[in-house]
């Protein structure tokens, strides 16, 4: 669970440095789906860092984990849903499915996670 929390959690941190940093390269190595809009997509990089922040902040507080995993998953379905409906809208034509797959597994991962969270969870010291 550690290792996995923060894996996704870093992950998040590179995607949401990456959009507020230079949102116009992730547009065109990423997410063609259109001419860029700088100011919406560092918004975007503020969820991704404050998802990236709750999940290594996860790694060492077990009881925020079911929670934040929660949030994540709500988020990935969401998100894998909107890049369905959009999958054929990318000016290069791997990047629809790419994202979307990517999303998917990423979503599955959180439900995994977010389901082992809620069985076993596990238990700080008093």
């Amino acid at each position: 669970m550690r290792l996995a929390l923060s894996i996704l959690g870093l992950a998040q941190l590179v995607i949401g440095l990456w959009l507020a940093i230079d949102p116009d390269s992730f547009v065109d190595k990423l997410a063609a789906f259109g001419p860029a809009d700088d100011h919406f997509l560092r918004d975007i990089a503020t969820f991704q860092l404050s998802f990236g922040i709750a999940l290594l902040m996860a790694v060492g507080r077990p009881g925020w984990r079911a929670g934040i995993l929660f949030l994540c998953l709500v988020q990935g379905v969401l998100h894998t849903g909107n890049h369905l409906i959009d999958i054929g809208e990318t000016d290069s034509g791997w990047q629809g499915p790419f994202n979307f797959f990517s999303l998917l597994v990423q979503t599955a991962l959180f439900a995994f996670l977010f389901r082992e969270a809620v069985r076993r969870p596990e238990r700080l010291p008093a």
